[in-house]
C-alpha cells in the first residue's frame, strides 16, 4: 500500500493547500482524491508533484504494509 502522509505533512510545512498543489503541479482534483484515499497514481504524476515542490519521491510517499 502507498502512503502519502509525507506529502500532506510537506504541504502543511510549506503552508500550501491541496488546491494550491493541484494548481502548481497541474493535477486534477480526481488525482488528489485518489491520493487522499491512499490509492496509487502514475509515476509521471509523482514527478509533477516533486518538481512543483522541489523534492524527491521519498519526501512525498512511502510504501507500507497492508
Amino acid at each position: 500500500m502507498v502512503s502519502y502522509k509525507r506529502l500532506w505533512k510537506l504541504l502543511i510545512d510549506k503552508d500550501m493547500s491541496k488546491k494550491d498543489l493541484a494548481e502548481k503541479a497541474g493535477l486534477s482534483t480526481f488525482t488528489l482524491t485518489k491520493m487522499n484515499k491512499g490509492e496509487s497514481v502514475k509515476s509521471d504524476t509523482l514527478v509533477k508533484i516533486c518538481k512543483a515542490l522541489d523534492c524527491t519521491f521519498d519526501d512525498i510517499m512511502e510504501i507500507t504494509e497492508d
